[in-house]
């Protein structure tokens, strides 16, 4: 997976939101808000390939989670992520 180029993760008080930065992407339908520990996977993966295996591992890494846990929670961030259309395959 890849984070699609042209979508940045801006603070919007206690949450976060992907904005995109051209208004072709813009999907006014949807608006994408993410809690504090999906903005950190953002962050970690913009840019990069990764899969759901590096998202866990970050995880786990940060918050001393589970791995079954963090595997599972990971699978569905990314899921969010490519039905949003902010991540390709």
């Amino acid at each position: 997976m890849k984070t699609v180029p042209g979508f940045t993760l801006r603070p919007l008080g206690k949450e976060f939101i992907i904005t995109a930065e051209s208004i072709q992407k813009i999907n006014f339908n949807k608006m994408i808000s993410l809690n504090e520990s999906a903005a950190y996977l953002w962050k970690a993966v913009d840019g990069k390939e990764f899969t759901a295996d590096t998202l866990a591992d970050l995880l786990v890494e940060r918050y001393e989670i589970d791995r079954a846990t963090a595997l599972r929670d990971s699978e569905n961030i990314a899921a969010k992520w490519i039905e949003a259309g902010i991540v390709t395959e």
